[in-house]
């Protein structure tokens, strides 16, 4: 049986979507001018944050410039920034600055993934893609069950994308949970273990965080409520 570790390894390796490899790749051979000096890393990001994390952080799939570039989760792009930033402030990260790999930046507590692990044209996955990254979402929640106690999605697509993949260990409700930002959702586990806690959270794109749709202050209150339903100690 794959440990986190191992699953990890095997993500970086997956070519089942034909469009992603081909985008992710041309990304890495072209480049952006900024970035024309560093070599891309180009391929499907593992999830970034400990073994035995008690929240996971779920958002879209890796940026092309960024965590494309970098091989890390939200590193290297002003989503991360943001991210980072207010995570910091709530006592879930070492640093507020995410720039590369072994900039020394540690997550406290938390897990931090994506429902589609290679970058997609336009940060559009098709409902193909996102079906056939399902398994490694699956496994890795899987792997994290036993200290696993709160979810924070990042976005309605996450959203939609997770619920699927809760089922596995958890109950959903049905109808399915609204997504909405502040959306907080208890889910009972199958095995009679301890609940999932649910969190909803509009996405740290530009979009929503230049436009104000999404402030530091509302991200920081979510963040806030997801650590402590997770018994996350900072």
């Amino acid at each position: 049986m794959l440990d986190l570790s191992a699953l990890d390894e095997r993500v970086t390796s997956c070519r089942a979507c034909p469009r992603l490899v081909a985008w992710r790749e041309e990304v890495a051979r072209v480049k952006r001018a900024a970035f024309r000096d560093q070599v891309y890393w180009g391929r499907p990001v593992p999830g970034f944050g400990p073994a035995d994390a008690r929240l996971a952080i779920v958002g879209l799939a890796p940026a092309a410039h960024g965590a494309n570039r970098t091989g890390r989760m939200f590193t290297g792009d002003r989503s991360g920034d943001f991210l980072y930033e207010a995570m910091h402030a709530v006592g879930l990260a070492t640093q507020p600055t995410a720039t590369h790999p072994g900039d020394g930046l540690e997550l406290i507590g938390t897990r931090i993934t994506a429902p589609v692990k290679c970058a997609p044209p336009e940060n559009k996955p098709t409902p193909e893609e996102r079906d056939n990254c399902r398994p490694w979402l699956v496994r890795e929640l899987e792997l994290l069950r036993p200290t696993l106690r709160a979810v924070l999605v990042l976005g309605g697509f996450g959203w939609q994308a997770l619920l699927p993949v809760l089922a596995s260990c958890w109950t959903v409700p049905r109808p399915r949970p609204v997504f909405g930002h502040g959306a907080h959702v208890v889910l009972e586990a199958h095995d009679g273990g301890e609940p999932l806690h649910l969190f909803g959270c509009f996405h740290v794109s530009q979009q929503n965080t230049f436009t104000g749709r999404l402030t530091q202050s509302m991200a920081r209150d979510v963040l806030r409520a997801a650590k402590e339903a997770a018994g996350v100690d900072s």
